[in-house]
């Protein structure tokens, strides 16, 4: 229901297009218009009285509201290794370099008014803040290193180029680090995020910037949760079984 598709009309409440889509928030944050307890006017008039081109608000409602979500069919395991480290890039590092930020943001302002009712926003607002220091490093480390690294020798791989085995610089090592105490980190951070919002369901009666908040809490834990399994499951596995069998081959 929370991200049920439908058309917007200018007729419609702000608060009950937010209702029906916690993504449009944004759009109307960004323009200063009320969506919460104050958004209970139609869109139409909220955009004058805020001065707001009507037709720039709902092209951009249109784009924050578009079709994102990943086929189930697609079967990760039999992507290329340098074509999956591409996806994780584009699609993953992408996302939460922009997404962190912006929700470490939206929940300060959020939880400085809710937290002495709902104590344990507190804690939420330090979980993000830590995924955000910790997740945007580790990204770029990951971009610099590690992940050219992995193509180079799945080049060489493919190549079958006759001294392959002189470009490894055992992944294994930085890798299991990476996999056993970043990765790890950033999983428990999350388990205890959901146990902290009962999976991410606002209280009953709370208002609509409490559920837009958790959708957006939401959001991320999915995403970080498939950009470690991708990473844990199938590209570093499968870079290390190169490596390895690279470094068994005798160099000619």
């Amino acid at each position: 229901m929370y991200l049920s598709r439908r058309v917007v009309s200018k007729e419609q409440l702000v608060i009950e297009i937010v209702k029906a889509d916690y993504r449009t928030a944004d759009v109307f944050r960004k323009h200063g218009i009320e969506y919460c307890c104050g958004g209970k006017m139609p869109l139409f008039m909220a955009c004058e009285l805020k001065g707001v081109d009507e037709a720039q608000i709902m092209r951009e409602l249109l784009i924050a509201t578009k079709e994102t979500n990943t086929s189930n069919t697609l079967n990760f395991n039999e992507w290329p290794v340098d074509f999956l480290a591409d996806y994780i890039i584009n699609v993953h590092h992408h996302y939460l370099k922009k997404a962190l930020p912006v929700l470490e943001e939206h929940l300060s302002r959020f939880a400085d008014g809710h937290k002495k009712k709902y104590t344990y926003l507190e804690e939420v607002q330090n979980i993000v803040a830590k995924l955000n220091r910790q997740l945007i490093p580790h990204m770029r480390h990951e971009e610099e290193v590690i992940f050219p690294y992995i193509k180079q020798i799945t080049h060489a791989y493919k190549s079958k180029e006759p001294y392959a085995g002189l470009l490894v610089k055992t992944l294994r090592k930085p890798v299991e680090d990476m996999m056993n105490q970043e990765h790890e980190t950033a999983g428990k951070q999350l388990i205890r995020m959901r146990e902290l919002t009962n999976d991410y369901t606002a209280p009953d009666g709370s208002c609509v910037s409490h559920r837009v908040t958790f959708s957006k809490l939401r959001e991320v834990d999915s995403d970080i949760t498939q950009h470690i399994y991708l990473e844990n499951n199938i590209l570093f596995p499968t870079a290390v079984a190169i490596e390895k069998e690279l470094l068994e081959k005798p160099n000619k």
